[in-house]
């Protein structure tokens, strides 16, 4: 049975991660063997969202698609939504393992002790903490950290934002306020927490950046919250009141993309990287990309005015 759960562990992360990130997984090639029928297997998903936060619905998409492939039945599948990174983490996690789940997975950094608290108790159950990094030092067989490395593809959305500010200086479209005192442009993070994973992230963002325009430096500012729509906007507004000509985020919401395109409908110059989701929805004019942990997009005005949307080397119009 524990090949059978390495099996859907890994395609489930597989699935989940975009195509510009890899799996980082505590199992090895050698566990990847089919030994047992994929449809008696009971899935537990505890989740920090809903499918109205975007980290969260690329999860929940990612986990449907991989238990389609596997032939897991959907009704297989346990959900638990909008669980605080507190005690409620653990209790979801026993009731998961009572309900008879082989393989539990929690998708936010905080549920991470919890989700190890219920491995310690339940041995006979797989649980797996999608972002984490205390798996290797627990001692548990059944207790794994997993993520992607969606740090590769904040990179690239980096480079999407440097070329659009070196576009903003070819056309002079910058003002001094964009500028700090050593002539270097002023760009902007909306980040969650001081996490490894918000780090690593905003850190390859601005190396993105810099691999376009060397004279660039970032701001981050922390909401405390993955997902607070009127915080991630108050984050982005200071930030660009700063100057700051680019908003990038990690963090769920749209707030902060929806603050960027107000502010150009008012005449600022501000453009706003998002994270997990399109956000040309609440910001058409002003979103260049979106980082995401399941499918890659790009949404590029980069050239002469002219807009391109890519979606998996796709051009979609």
């Amino acid at each position: 049975m524990k090949k059978v759960l390495a099996l859907v562990l890994a395609a489930v992360l597989m699935l989940c991660a975009s195509a510009m990130a890899e799996v980082s997984v505590s199992t090895t090639a050698a566990e990847l063997e089919l030994t047992g029928d994929p449809a008696a297997l009971k899935v537990g998903v505890i989740l920090v969202g809903d499918e109205n936060e975007g980290y969260t619905y690329a999860h929940i998409e990612g986990i449907q698609k991989a238990a389609e492939a596997l032939g897991v039945p959907a009704e297989n599948i346990i959900w638990k939504y909008s669980v605080a990174e507190d005690a409620t983490c653990y209790d979801a996690a026993a009731d998961l393992a009572d309900a008879g789940c082989n393989v539990v997975f929690t998708n936010s950094y905080g549920h991470q002790t919890y989700c190890q608290q219920a491995a310690a108790e339940f041995p006979e159950v797989q649980f797996v903490s999608m972002t984490g990094d205390t798996a290797n030092r627990a001692g548990l067989d059944n207790f794994s950290n997993a993520f992607t490395k969606v740090y590769e593809s904040r990179y690239v959305s980096g480079v999407v934002a440097g070329m659009k500010i070196a576009e903003l200086l070819a056309n002079e479209a910058l003002s001094a306020e964009n500028f700090d005192e050593n002539g270097n442009v002023k760009v902007g993070y909306v980040g969650a927490y001081p996490y490894a994973e918000v780090v690593s992230g905003y850190t390859a963002f601005f190396l993105g950046i810099q691999s376009v325009v060397e004279n660039v430096v970032m701001d981050v500012t922390y909401t405390n919250s993955w997902f607070d729509i009127t915080a991630e906007a108050e984050a982005a507004n200071a930030l660009m009141s700063s100057g700051c000509v680019i908003i990038g985020q990690h963090a769920d919401s749209t707030g902060a993309p929806s603050a960027v395109q107000a502010a150009l409908d008012a005449g600022k110059v501000a453009y706003s990287i998002g994270y997990n989701v399109d956000m040309l929805a609440v910001a058409p004019q002003a979103a260049l990309t979106s980082a995401t942990n399941y499918r890659p997009q790009l949404v590029c005005r980069l050239r002469r005015g002219r807009r391109c949307h890519h979606r998996a080397g796709r051009v979609l119009r």
